[in-house]
C-alpha cells in the first residue's frame, strides 16, 4: 500500500486511531490488487520455474543444484 494511502484506511478503537501499513485482505479487491503485484514481480519466472496461486508460491526446478539458484 502507498504512504500516502494509509490514512484512507482508518479504524477507531477504543485505545486509539490505527491506520493500515499494509492492504488487509478483508478489503474489497485486496486479493486481485495482490495477485496483480505478486504477478508484475514474478513475471519472468512465472510458467518457467515458478507457479504463484493466490499467496502459495511454488518454485520448481529440475535439479536440485539448480533449486538454490531458483529460490534468489
Amino acid at each position: 500500500m502507498l504512504p500516502e494511502d494509509e490514512e484512507k484506511k482508518v479504524f477507531i478503537t477504543e485505545y486509539g486511531m490505527y491506520c493500515w501499513r499494509v492492504m488487509p485482505f478483508g478489503l474489497k479487491n485486496a486479493e486481485a490488487t495482490y495477485q496483480r503485484m505478486v504477478n508484475t514481480i514474478f513475471e519472468p519466472q512465472i510458467g518457467r520455474n515458478m507457479e504463484i496461486y493466490v499467496d502459495d508460491m511454488l518454485v520448481k526446478s529440475k535439479l536440485i543444484s539448480e533449486h538454490v539458484e531458483n529460490l534468489k
